[in-house]
């Protein structure tokens, strides 16, 4: 939607975005082991980095989430050392600062669900696209991650939790950014943005019309897994 056609919708916006605040439900995040090794194979060491749905926001426990359907389904054929920095309502900014206050240490691959924090809270694009950038940078400086993945934004004009014009305009700025993203990445041959994109199912979101359910979680999982052995 074009910025001169929401001018005129940014009172309404602004009240709607207060409504779902305050009426969706405020899932947790999942009990359960947020690092570990685990497998057998040749070593991985492996990060799982973001906002809640990277923290499995949606599902029952952690062994339902990103991180656990992740690891089992490498685990087959790696030893898995793995380790989820995550946290319901994070976006990259304050994921940027977490980094840079963490040790340095060394992944193999790291895992990224960041952007719709950016989006709901209003971040410009030309910051969010720097962000990324800085992102990637410190991944490799200090962490010495050899495979980047960036998950693209959610299909947010399907959420059901948001209302009409809301998700349409989160949905058409959540699809800027995945646009945007891509060009970003296609000269990094150590990033890449997985290829996940999924038609919107009832089993495939949470109770809260927000996160993703165990099913997605399992889907998401598995495009991963592949971007992050791809040879097998």
């Amino acid at each position: 939607m074009h910025p001169l056609l929401i001018l005129p919708l940014a009172p309404l916006l602004l009240l709607q975005g207060l409504y779902v605040r305050k009426v969706t439900p405020r899932l947790p995040e999942p009990p359960g082991a947020r690092s570990g090794e685990t497998g057998d194979g040749p070593g991985l060491r492996l990060l799982v980095l973001g906002d809640s749905a990277a923290a499995g926001v949606g599902a029952a426990t952690q062994s339902e989430a990103l991180s656990g359907q992740l690891i089992q389904k490498l685990a087959g054929s790696r030893r898995v050392a793995w380790q989820l920095w995550a946290a319901n309502g994070l976006n990259t900014r304050q994921s940027l600062d977490m980094l840079e206050r963490a040790p340095a240490g060394n992944f193999d691959a790291v895992v990224i669900s960041l952007g719709v924090n950016d989006v709901t809270g209003g971040v410009s694009l030309d910051v969010w696209l720097r962000q990324q950038q800085q992102l990637a940078e410190l991944l490799r400086k200090k962490f010495s991650a050899h495979r980047i993945l960036f998950t693209p934004l959610p299909p947010m004009h399907h959420f059901p939790a948001l209302p009409q014009p809301l998700r349409s305009v989160l949905g058409e700025r959540a699809k800027q950014f995945n646009r945007a993203l891509e060009d970003l990445l296609r000269s990094q041959a150590d990033c890449q943005l997985l290829a996940f994109n999924l038609p919107m199912q009832a089993d495939y979101i949470a109770d809260d019309g927000f996160h993703p359910s165990a099913v997605t979680y399992g889907l998401w999982a598995g495009v991963a897994a592949k971007a992050i052995t791809p040879a097998e």
